[in-house]
C-alpha cells in the first residue's frame, strides 16, 4: 500500500505576520474590555483607603492610606448584623430552592401523567410576569399571613422558582430513563430513586443553581426595602441605603462597607467557576 507523505508548506512572513497579528489583536482588544471592567473594582477598592477629602480627587491612589475606614464602617452602623442577615437569608432561599425546584424537576421530567406538559408549560409562563407585578401581591399577603418584617417573610416567597424548574428538568432530561427503570425493578421507590439515582447525576445542576440563587438574594433590595421595618432585621443593600442617607455622603466608608460586601462573592465565583460552566455546557444538552 502506498503512503503519500504530506509536507506542509512553511509560512511566508506576509502570512505569519497576519496570522500572528490577528491573533494579537483580538487578544488586545479582549484584555482592554477585561480591563475596563476591572476599573471601577479597583477605584472602589482604592477609594475604601482614601480620606473622604480625596475620594473626589483624579490621582488614584490615595496620598495617605487609611486602613480604619473598615473598622469605622462597623462603628457607625450594625454591619455586623447586616452581613449575617443577607447571608441567613440568602442561604435558606437557595436550600429551600434547591429543594422545592429539584422536586418539582423529577415530577416534570421523569414521571409521566396527564396533562405533565401542559401544566409545564404553563408554570414556565410565570417567568414571563414581571417581578414588580407580584410584589403587592406578595407584600399582602405577607401582611395576612403575619409575616411582614419578619425573616419568613423575606424567605417564604422566594422559596420557589420556575427557574429552578426549568434548570434542573434540563438536567434530568439528560439522564438515561434506563436508570429509573433498573432501579424500580429492584423495587425502589419513586422517592428513592429521585435520592439516590437522579439526584446525585443532577448535581451539577444543582450547584449551579444554588449559585444563581445565593447571588440573586444576597443582593435583593426591593423586597427588603418594602417589608422590613426593623432596623436588627435589615440586610446589607438596605443597610447600606441607610448609611447613605442618615450619616451623608462619607463617600469612603461606603466603599469600605461596598468592598466588604461583595468578598462573599467574589469568594464563591473563585470557588465553583467550574461548576458554573460545567452546569451551563450540561444545561445544554438537551431542550
Amino acid at each position: 500500500m502506498l503512503m503519500a507523505n504530506v509536507v506542509d508548506k512553511p509560512l511566508t512572513f506576509r502570512a505569519w505576520w497576519y496570522r500572528t497579528g490577528r491573533f494579537g489583536a483580538s487578544h488586545a482588544v479582549l484584555a482592554l474590555l477585561a480591563a475596563t471592567m476591572l476599573v471601577p473594582f479597583l477605584w472602589m477598592v482604592l477609594a475604601s483607603f482614601k480620606p473622604l477629602v480625596e475620594v473626589e480627587q483624579l490621582n488614584p491612589f490615595p496620598t495617605r492610606w487609611q486602613p480604619h475606614n473598615y473598622p469605622k464602617v462597623f462603628e457607625q452602623i450594625p454591619f455586623a448584623r447586616y452581613y449575617f442577615n443577607s447571608l441567613f437569608v440568602a442561604a435558606w432561599v437557595t436550600f429551600l430552592q434547591c429543594l422545592t425546584s429539584s422536586m418539582a424537576a423529577y415530577a416534570f421530567a421523569r414521571l409521566r401523567w396527564r396533562g405533565r406538559d401542559h401544566v409545564f408549560r404553563l408554570y414556565l409562563a410565570t417567568l414571563m410576569i414581571p417581578g414588580v407585578v407580584t410584589m403587592i401581591p406578595n407584600y399582602t399577603l405577607m401582611v395576612k399571613l403575619g409575616l411582614l418584617d419578619s425573616y419568613a417573610g423575606l424567605i417564604v416567597p422566594a422559596a420557589f422558582s420556575a427557574f429552578g424548574t426549568f434548570l434542573l428538568r434540563q438536567f434530568m432530561l439528560t439522564i438515561p430513563p434506563s436508570l429509573d427503570e433498573a432501579a424500580a425493578i429492584d423495587g425502589a421507590s419513586h422517592w428513592q430513586i429521585f435520592w439516590d439515582v437522579i439526584l446525585p447525576l443532577a448535581r451539577p445542576g444543582l450547584i449551579t443553581l444554588a449559585i444563581f440563587t445565593f447571588l440573586g438574594n444576597y443582593g435583593s433590595f426591593f423586597w427588603p426595602l418594602i417589608l422590613i421595618k426593623s432596623e436588627h432585621l435589615r440586610t446589607l443593600p438596605i443597610g447600606m441605603l441607610y448609611f447613605d442617607t442618615m450619616y451623608g455622603r462619607q463617600t469612603n466608608l461606603i466603599m469600605a462597607a461596598s468592598v466588604m460586601n461583595i468578598i462573599p462573592l467574589i469568594i464563591l465565583f473563585i470557588v465553583s467557576q467550574k461548576f458554573i460552566v460545567k452546569g451551563i455546557q450540561l444545561g445544554a444538552v438537551k431542550g
